[in-house]
């Protein structure tokens, strides 16, 4: 299993100069074997500083500048899970979706999940962007999105990954998004057909 943890971390140029205490290991050996080649162990550091909205301002939006950055969007800057920094826990996370999961509501899928959570949004882009440095450029989840823990100022939940549009419309980057909820204010205006 790849491990991402206080060594690792000091070669991040996002996190070069922090400062920060890593605790032991949470889980046990038994459950890290059984992991081994699904998931990768990662520290997220508790830096004040490390937060999705400054992941953009560092890694930028427009890939024809530089790789790995994230998609161009900017509906989430003042969101407050956008402006929180990671937990300062270890996190054992996929490395891919589960294919059991795929195109469900994210309420069906944690009515199943036993022993698992979803992840916050800051801990899969951090996961993303270290993952990235420290492989030589492996992209998680490449063209696929992973149901967040985290919801918007609406209770929209988020969504975040797919680096690569499968189908080349796109432009590469870790997207952030949320899904939203059906409300009173969503409704039609049909026109008349002639």
């Amino acid at each position: 299993m790849k491990t991402i943890g206080e060594e690792e971390l000091r070669h991040l140029p996002i996190l070069k100069g922090e400062l920060f205490d890593v605790p032991e290991v949470p889980f046990s050996e038994e459950v890290l074997r059984a992991q081994i080649e699904t998931h990768i162990l990662i520290y997220t550091p508790a830096v004040p500083t490390l937060t999705l909205v400054k992941m953009r301002d560092v890694f930028g939006t427009d890939p024809s500048k530089s790789e790995p950055c994230m998609y161009n969007q900017d509906w989430y800057l003042k969101e407050e899970f956008a402006n929180a920094p990671p937990d300062g826990k270890w996190h054992l996370i996929r490395k891919a979706v589960r294919e059991d999961a795929r195109a469900k509501r994210p309420e069906d899928i944690q009515s199943t999940l036993s022993g698992e959570q979803f992840p916050s949004a800051i801990t899969a882009a951090f996961a993303f962007f270290a993952w990235w440095h420290l492989s030589g450029g492996e992209k998680l989840w490449k063209n696929d999105f992973l149901w967040c823990s985290d919801t918007d100022h609406s209770g929209d939940r988020i969504y975040v990954g797919r680096y690569e549009d499968p189908d080349g419309i796109n432009k590469n980057g870790f997207n952030v998004h949320r899904h939203l909820s059906l409300r009173p204010s969503h409704s039609a205006a049909p026109e008349v057909v002639s």
